[in-house]
């Protein structure tokens, strides 16, 4: 399987997709992870995300080889951002290449369910309100 993480600090580092398909893969399934305003009824005015890079590396590799165990899958790609990121701004990109559609679409929900729940990134939300951790820990 070929996987691909990354840490991005700018909007326009997102990699063009098509270098991560095959002739092989008859599924692509993308989720765009994007910051949204309102959240809990306030202005957003950006989200700044922190990540611990050589642990990212660790869990996502982690991440691929229980998701290859689970499922058919050819590729796995994560870009998270990392800094402050604006509304309507992507803050993640995760994309995940199968034979077939069923594969692709469960494991790109198992890799941001894991994401979220395991690998150490952080994201603090500053809002018209004031700042607050979204999270303390992964």
């Amino acid at each position: 399987m070929k996987t691909h993480f990354q840490l991005i600090d700018h909007a326009n580092g997102f990699p063009d997709l098509a270098q991560f398909r095959s002739e092989s893969s008859g599924a692509e399934v993308v989720f765009n992870g994007i910051v949204r305003t309102p959240n809990k009824g306030l202005d957003v005015l950006y989200l700044e995300f922190e990540a611990y890079e050589a642990l990212f590396h660790n869990e996502m590799k982690r991440i691929a080889e229980s998701l290859e165990s689970q499922f058919q899958i050819n590729a796995l790609v994560l870009h998270h951002r990392v800094g402050r990121v604006l509304p309507g701004e992507l803050a993640v990109v995760a994309v995940v290449y199968s034979q077939h559609r069923k594969d692709a679409f469960y494991a790109c929900e198992a890799l941001m369910n894991e994401l979220k729940a395991t690998v150490p990134i952080w994201k603090k939300e500053f809002n018209s309100d004031g700042s607050f951790w979204v999270s303390q820990t992964p």
